[in-house]
C-alpha cells in the first residue's frame, strides 16, 4: 500500500481551521501557497528505506540504497531476508543495520507485525508496532504515521526542524530546553500534521533561517 499524504491548499478546510485558530500560520499558509507531499513507497520500503538512511548523509543513503536494491532486487521482507549478512554488509549497511533489517523482515513474515493493517490502528497503537521494531524510534515512527498513513494529528516534539521553525514563526524567547513547540502546538490540533508540513516547507523555501520575521518575509514577496 502506498499512498499521498497530503496536497494542501487554502481551500482546503483544514487548512482554513488552522488559520483560523493560528493567525500567524495562517499568513505562513498564504506566503507558502499549496503544498503537495510525494507519493509515498510501499509500507515495508518505506521503513526499510527509514532504518538504510539513519545517521548518514543523503548521499551516502541514496549510494547504500542502490547497492541494497541491485543486490536484493527489491525492497521487500522475502528478497531481503534472502540475503547473508556479509553481503548486506558489502552494500554498505552496518552490523547494526544488518540487525535491523533482520528484525523488521522477520516479524514482518511472521505477522507480528501486519504494516498493511497499521492503517486500522490508532495513533498510538500503529507507534507502538512501529517502534517495537529495532532500529525504529519515535521520530522514524512519527514521521510514518504522517507521510506513510497520512495521520492528520501528529506533532514530532523531537523534530529539531519544527523546534526552529516554531520559534520563528510565533517570534519566541529563546530557550536552553528548546521547547518552542510546546508553546504553541495546542493551537493547530486537530490538524497537528498539517501545520508542521507548512513548517517544514517554511524551511526548505529559506524563510525560517533567512534572518527576517514572517512579516518582512511577506512584504518582500509582496513588493516583488
Amino acid at each position: 500500500m502506498s499512498s499521498v499524504a497530503f496536497h494542501l491548499h487554502t481551500d482546503d478546510p483544514r487548512v482554513q481551521s488552522l488559520s483560523i485558530a493560528d493567525p500567524r500560520m495562517g499568513a505562513l499558509i498564504a506566503l507558502i501557497g499549496e503544498v503537495k507531499t510525494n507519493t509515498q513507497e510501499p509500507h515495508f520500503a518505506s521503513i526499510a528505506r527509514s532504518i538504510i538512511s539513519q545517521q548518514i548523509s543523503v548521499k551516502a543513503a541514496a549510494t547504500i540504497r542502490r547497492r541494497v536494491v541491485e543486490l536484493a532486487g527489491e525492497l521487500s521482507p522475502a528478497a531481503l531476508s534472502a540475503q547473508t549478512d556479509e553481503k548486506l554488509r558489502s552494500a554498505g549497511l552496518s552490523t547494526a543495520k544488518v540487525a535491523y533489517i533482520r528484525d523488521l523482515c522477520n516479524k514482518v513474515l511472521a505477522g507480528e507485525v501486519n504494516l498493511e493493517q497499521l492503517h486500522q490502528l490508532s495513533d498510538e497503537e500503529a507507534a507502538a508496532k512501529l517502534v517495537s521494531i529495532k532500529g525504529i524510534g519515535k521520530w522514524t515512527a512519527e514521521m510514518f504515521l504522517i507521510f506513510g498513513l497520512g495521520r492528520e494529528n501528529i506533532m514530532s516534539y523531537g523534530d529539531a526542524g519544527l523546534q526552529r521553525a516554531a520559534k520563528w514563526l510565533h517570534q519566541l524567547d529563546e530557550r536552553k530546553d528548546r521547547k518552542y513547540l510546546q508553546q504553541v502546538s495546542h493551537l493547530w490540533a486537530p490538524y497537528s500534521s498539517i501545520a508542521s508540513t507548512y513548517l517544514w516547507e517554511a524551511i526548505n523555501q529559506g524563510h525560517v533561517d533567512s534572518g527576517e520575521t514572517l512579516s518582512q518575509r511577506m512584504s518582500n514577496s509582496q513588493s516583488v
